[in-house]
């Protein structure tokens, strides 16, 4: 409580007419942090920008992976200015850590927050609605050697699946990345800790929960445990129909994880895996901690027990140091490695990177090409893998929707499915047969058989 007018006054009472509005871009990590910060404020007493209104808070929880993403942050923020030019607009996130000067000049920008910083926004908005003042620096943050904290996230909002954050940072230092330099070292919350958010999950009705973090197979820095310990523990509780492992690096999904995901009920057959390239030689100048070898055992173990599992690769195209004889030899390596879908990025120069330092440079046209090249593979192989799944039975979560034709929901190893709308299916896990390809071809159609 503090006073004010002679009152006591709670918070609730103060910022009761005050609202927000909030944006992210970039990771599920990302969408984690930002439904937090809501909660967060929702809890002073903030509420939710509605549609038309003028906020009077703009939250952006910012992404830097590429340039890209840098650009579109760059445009979101003059946007939202636009949009709520009387707000007061709180830039944070990775584009923040890495560049504050360049995002406290954007006009509109009135507090840049660092990522250790991040979890304490609504202390920072107290400060200004109660003293009336802004902050003495316009960029508030902490040298990324020296950031510490980790914040407990979790996402619910609209979404079926929820999105708990276990680890955040990276001490990989891949030499094309910037997330060690914008995230810090990595860390993770303790495994009670996270445990009672997804029993919190549950007792709000929470059917499905996603692990996300940086580097999540890296999961037990802070704490001397290990990533195993955390998914058995999670297994255990009651409520919570599926677990998702977003993604976890081929060097650390150990025999041991993909033997549990294999014999659990909860654990989906859905893994996502990062190789970024099938040519040892380019994986040696990104400095992975893994070869193709280890890469192709791993994957041909979780077909091995898992033969209908679902497996997301992601591939950076067109790195510095790629010849046209590695980029050969890294496509043909993929072609014969059991995927689901390629997730294709194209590199992008990143400044204060190692990367820079490796020639030849690519020029962009080939990156293009290389990436068009592969894209086409991934969705040839991702038809294949819906197709044979025509006329076999499944579990599906609905999604939640609104009123309309159709609604959406995914199969346990992550085949997305269509049905006619019907409210009651919301949330719900029903069986159903897959009969066919939807009009479209971006998901299989559904018929209840429970």
């Amino acid at each position: 409580m503090r006073p004010e007018y002679g009152l006591i006054m709670t918070d609730s009472d103060v910022f009761e007419n005050k609202t927000a509005a909030y944006y992210t871009l970039g990771c599920k990590l990302n969408f984690a942090e930002i439904s937090t910060i809501g909660k967060a404020l929702s809890a002073l007493g903030i509420r939710k920008v509605r549609q038309g209104e003028q906020a009077d808070f703009c939250i952006i929880n910012t992404c830097s992976v590429t340039e890209l993403a840098d650009k579109k942050c760059r445009q979101m923020i003059r946007r939202i200015y636009k949009t709520h030019p009387s707000a007061y607009i709180i830039v944070t996130g990775c584009y923040a850590q890495l560049k504050p000067e360049e995002v406290s000049a954007i006009e509109g920008v009135d507090l840049v927050l660092g990522a250790e910083q991040k979890s304490g926004i609504t202390e920072y908005i107290k400060d200004i609605v109660y003293k009336k003042q802004k902050p003495s620096s316009n960029i508030i943050y902490t040298p990324v050697k020296d950031i510490r904290t980790f914040a407990p996230s979790c996402s619910s909002d609209d979404r079926t699946r929820h999105f708990l954050k276990v680890q955040d940072g990276c001490d990989y230092f891949c030499t094309y990345c910037t997330i060690p330099l914008a995230r810090g070292r990595s860390r993770n919350g303790t495994i009670e800790d996270i445990v009672k958010q997804a029993e919190k999950v549950a007792e709000e009705g929470g059917k499905e929960i996603v692990l996300t973090g940086v580097n999540i197979g890296d999961f037990g820095k802070s704490t001397g445990d290990r990533f195993i310990d955390l998914i058995k523990a999670l297994e255990r509780v009651n409520g919570i129909s599926r677990y998702r492992i977003s993604s976890i690096e081929p060097d650390l999904i150990t025999d041991e994880i993909i033997s549990f995901v294999a014999d659990s009920d909860k654990f989906m057959p859905h893994f996502h895996i990062p190789l970024q390239s099938g040519s040892d030689a380019v994986l040696k100048l990104m400095h992975r901690h893994y070869d193709t070898t280890l890469f192709r055992k791993k994957t041909e173990q979780i077909k091995k027990l898992m033969p209908d599992a679902f497996i997301g690769v992601d591939i950076i195209v067109g790195t510095r140091g790629e010849t046209d004889d590695f980029f050969n030899e890294s496509r043909t390596f993929i072609e014969r490695i059991p995927f689901s879908q390629l997730h294709v990025f194209s590199y992008s120069e990143r400044p204060h990177t190692q990367a820079l330092k490796i020639k030849p440079v690519v020029p962009p046209a080939i990156r293009h090409d290389r990436s068009r090249k592969l894209l086409d593979l991934s969705e040839k192989r991702l038809y294949e893998f819906y197709d044979r799944h025509i006329g076999q039975t499944a579990g599906v979560l609905f999604e939640h929707a609104r009123k309309g034709k159709y609604m959406y929901g995914f199969t346990e190893n992550y085949i997305k499915t269509e049905i006619a709308y019907q409210k009651a299916l919301c949330n719900e896990i029903r069986t159903i047969r897959m009969t066919g390809w939807n009009k479209d071809q971006t998901a299989l159609t559904a018929e209840l058989i429970d």
